[in-house]
């Protein structure tokens, strides 16, 4: 059966770079009837805190995501270690003592000299005693034993790699304080959970090569592995250092439809155009990993808006009862509201001060020039209520009187009755308008 997994470090919240792996390895698995499992990784207990695991699972609700099963790597401890004792037992996994200034020396000797920075497994050569006294003076920690050999795979996104394990430092998988490290969680989960297949960031092709001889070391069947492209800013700049503006939970905040984030994300970096799709279950049936490329693939959280315009666009006065009630919207005029503002809208946040102008009016947006001329059109504008024929009748007449036409008409009557140069028809607006438009 397909497996796949999320594995998010609950560090902090889920950001849009984080929802690229989720949405590939979560349509694999439902386009397969296969399994999700959502994996907290949290072994780092220090910075691990509960408020962002509920985060997690708040976010890939609101976009729609069911998990079948929920899993946490700070209560799979022993299995690591168990691990670790079946490592150290077949001569894969030694123990070190460089301190972190230590290694940092020999990196810089060996760039120095023109060569790769790979760690030159000095700690293989201590004696017993050797090791005694380092232990006892400063800890120690454990790296995995690479084969010195070429590491090949099939990438379902990059295609062939192959990787030589002799240009690559033997991971550590244990810190100097006992810490497990992802690259040994993870490779124990997946070998443990069935994991089939893996999508995750391009940065992980290294990591994909040394966990590859792990799985294998412990006898688990390597899974299918896939590395999509990493996100960066609309100008090609490092996505890394705005990824706190570009939570999944800001976004929400913003008004941004989870339709327009998963429409988005599902055809980001493919050679496919961005289409809006009703919901997840959508996205999941005309998904396609195989369309995608390695390329960076430049992300604009501006191209959420239009999307999220489209999306409101095509929903009913009963897709967002609760948002119309909650903005103060009588149930009668529910329904008309709704029909008249939704294509003028980027956000469901902008309903609330829609129906403000309807009801209690707007503020006139009226030039020097138009304000005599304005003046002299609301003397003539008829008592409340308004109907659909009103603001014919009523422009008619101001243009009879005035001589005003076209634009010079028009613009300046709309900005004075809805304080906006743009909007809905002013023909289905009069109708709804609640108070009658007023230069006091």
């Amino acid at each position: 059966m397909t497996t796949t997994r999320f594995a998010p470090s609950p560090t902090g919240w889920l950001h849009i770079g984080n929802l690229r792996a989720a949405l590939f390895n979560y349509a694999i698995a439902r386009q397969n009837g296969g399994t999700f499992v959502l994996r907290i990784d949290d072994t780092d207990s220090e910075r691990s805190k509960a408020e962002y695991i509920e985060g997690v699972k708040e976010d890939l609700t609101w976009l729609g995501f069911t998990w079948d099963r929920v899993e946490h790597q700070s209560a799979r401890m022993e299995n690591y270690l168990a691990a670790k004792q079946r490592l150290i037992d077949m001569g894969r996994l030694y123990e070190c003592f460089e301190t972190p200034t230590e290694l940092d020396l020999k990196r810089k000797k060996q760039l120095n000299m023109g060569k790769p920075p790979v760690y030159d497994r000095a700690a293989l050569a201590l004696s017993e005693d050797e090791k005694n006294t380092l232990r006892a003076e400063r800890g120690s920690h454990w790296r995995f034993k690479l084969d010195h050999k070429r590491i090949e795979w099939t990438d379902g996104i990059i295609g062939d790699i192959s990787i030589d394990a002799a240009s690559v430092s033997d991971p550590v998988l244990f810190k100097n304080d006992g810490q497990i490290l992802y690259t040994l969680a993870s490779v124990v989960d997946d070998t443990e959970m069935g994991i089939t297949d893996i999508v995750r960031g391009s940065d992980h092709v290294t990591n994909t090569a040394t966990q590859i001889q792990m799985i294998e070391a412990l006898g688990g069947a390597v899974p299918r592995f896939a590395h999509h492209s990493l996100l960066t800013g609309p100008q090609g700049e490092a996505l890394s250092k705005r990824l706190g503006t570009l939570a999944l939970r800001d976004l929400r905040k913003q008004g941004i439809a989870p339709q327009a984030i998963l429409s988005l994300m599902a055809r980001l970096g493919s050679s496919e155009p961005v289409e809006l799709r009703a919901d997840l279950a959508e996205v999941v049936a005309n998904f396609d990993l195989s369309k995608f490329g390695s390329a960076p693939t430049k992300f604009d959280a501006a191209d959420l808006i239009p999307l999220t315009a489209r999306h409101l666009a095509t929903l009913g006065s009963g897709d967002v009862a609760d948002v119309l009630t909650s903005a103060g919207v009588p149930g009668d005029l529910a329904d008309p509201f709704w029909q008249l503002i939704r294509d003028n809208i980027n956000s469901l946040d902008e309903v609330a001060d829609w129906w403000v102008l309807m009801r209690d009016g707007a503020t006139p947006l009226v030039e020097d020039e138009d304000r005599d001329f304005v003046a002299q059109a609301f003397a003539m504008l008829p008592p409340l209520p308004y109907t659909s024929e009103t603001w014919g009748t009523w422009t008619a007449a101001v243009k009879e009187a005035t001589g005003r036409k076209g634009k010079t008409l028009f613009m300046p009557l709309r900005k004075a009755v809805t304080g906006r140069a743009r909007g809905p028809e002013m023909a289905d607006v009069m109708p709804l308008l609640q108070k009658a438009p007023s230069l006091d």
